[in-house]
């Protein structure tokens, strides 16, 4: 049975909404834990745990986003548009987890040192810049920023999502030291969901030839 949209919208959609939410509702409770000097999952090193959990649910997020829009053609259905707004934007939430872990755990609010851990380490330059690139898609995430900027302006703003994924994907990978597979299986994702972008418009190019 095909459910109808105001089933989707109104039922399916606050339920993953708050699915999405668990992993921050974790690391909010565990850190409540070491604040009260109670046993806690954050291992031995929390501020590294804090930044690596954040950072993996924000690309989570972002490859979950990007891969809503190929799962509509798989199963014929427009349905997994409607979470792509919200996916987006649960990718910036989890970005900004991340970034507030690092500023506030590592960097203490200290914001010159920050600015030369910026300049210095270029991990951590490739992912403030793709954090920059990806603040105006939240901004403009709206239906009234859509008519604001125009549908096309729109579009071509909310292409940089096409460059900020693999940035990502390479902070990633750098800050991961020494060869692991986990970097590698994301990479592996984002590579097949960015040809199954492609796909469609190389076989309109084979049909006209």
């Amino acid at each position: 049975m095909v459910l109808p949209t105001r089933v989707w919208r109104f039922g399916i959609k606050p339920v993953v909404f708050a699915v999405a939410l668990i992993p921050a509702a974790w690391l909010a409770y565990e850190w409540w834990l070491a604040f009260q000097g109670q046993p806690h999952d954050l291992g031995f090193n929390p501020n590294e745990t804090s930044n690596r959990f954040s950072g993996d649910w924000a690309l989570r997020m972002l490859l979950i986003t990007l891969a809503l829009t190929p799962l509509t053609k798989i199963l014929k259905s427009p349905k997994p548009i409607l979470f792509r707004r919200m996916f987006g934007l649960f990718a910036y939430f989890y970005v900004c987890l991340h970034m507030l872990s690092y500023i506030w755990l590592d960097m203490l609010f200290n914001w010159p040192e920050l600015w030369a851990d910026v300049l210095k380490r270029i991990y951590i330059t490739i992912g403030m810049t793709a954090f920059l690139m990806l603040t105006p898609l939240a901004i403009t995430s709206t239906k009234g920023m859509v008519k604001r900027l125009g549908a096309k302006h729109w579009q071509r703003l909310h292409k940089l999502i096409y460059l900020i994924a693999p940035l990502a994907i390479i902070h990633f990978f750098m800050m991961r030291k020494g060869f692991q597979l986990e970097p590698l299986v994301y990479g592996a994702i984002l590579a097949v969901l960015l040809l199954l972008r492609l796909m469609p418009g190389r076989r309109k190019k084979l049909a006209k030839a």
